[in-house]
């Protein structure tokens, strides 16, 4: 039996009819204040699952409040085993936004150490690695089959912070999310040449708009963070969350669903 099938019967089916909506709460915020709000809002507007900062304390407020599963992210294996401890379902390397301003950026090397170092830690823990997007698309392919290879159980894209839309409204929402769609598309095609194909989640700079478009390019779900998380008011947080979960399912997506593409 895969990983992947140890998962929660909900998120597993989300997974397996393209359709999983993941609220990031940020790599890098700790405020548990925020955290809890935007778990609210994520379980309110109907996602899947709530993507946290590798904090014990953050991984069990957010699945307290939520009563959704939870993926704990990182740059540094070590922080893993005590947020799986805390009940996180899925530890996550990256995604790496949060570092590029700082200058600080993930190699394929690098990367791919990462991954092998938390698969000794946590062998039957579901892992999710995300593939820096600095690296050009065909490099992005490669690393994505070695990431598979080195026992990732998920692959996620990125994007949205290095995308420079010129225009306004729908067009310049398709702009930022350019990036995070291209790899999206070239990485799942290149997951077709392995055995077991994983799914692709498909990251960063994500609107209503673009979403349809992240499965009809082959993915499996989606993670969006600060079309939530940048709001203040946990109404309006909500409503976004449910419009993205709405989208999911729109005609695009949800033929491409039907599409049979493998889980």
């Amino acid at each position: 039996m895969s990983r992947l099938s140890s998962l929660p019967a909900d998120l597993h089916a989300a997974l397996v009819s393209r359709r999983m909506l993941k609220v990031i709460a940020g790599l890098t915020n700790v405020d548990p204040v925020a955290v809890e709000r935007i778990s609210r809002a994520a379980a309110g507007g109907g996602a899947d699952l709530i993507d946290v900062a590798c904090e014990p304390e953050l991984v069990r407020l957010a699945a307290r409040v939520s009563g959704l599963p939870i993926c704990a992210s990182a740059v540094d294996p070590e922080l893993f085993p005590a947020a799986v401890a805390a009940g996180a379902t899925i530890v996550e390397i990256g995604n790496f936004d949060a570092f590029y301003p700082l200058g600080r950026l993930f190699g394929a090397e690098e990367v791919l150490s990462l991954t092998l170092q938390t698969r000794q830690l946590l062998p039957e823990v579901v892992l999710s690695v995300t593939v820096p997007h600095i690296l050009p698309l065909d490099q992005q392919e490669h690393l994505a089959i070695d990431l598979v290879a080195a026992g990732a159980d998920l692959i996620q894209t990125e994007g949205g912070t290095s995308a420079r839309p010129f225009s306004a409204g729908a067009l310049g929402l398709i702009e930022k999310a350019a990036p995070t769609l291209a790899a999206a598309h070239a990485i799942s095609r290149a997951l077709q040449s392995v055995d077991a194909p994983l799914p692709v989640l498909c990251a960063s700079g994500l609107s209503t708009i673009t979403v349809p478009m992240a499965i009809a390019a082959g993915a499996s779900g989606v993670g969006v963070g600060s079309a939530v998380n940048r709001l203040d008011d946990e109404l309006a947080m909500v409503a976004v969350v449910r419009s993205l979960r709405e989208a999911l399912v729109s005609p695009v997506a949800h033929a491409e669903g039907r599409s049979g593409r493998r889980s």
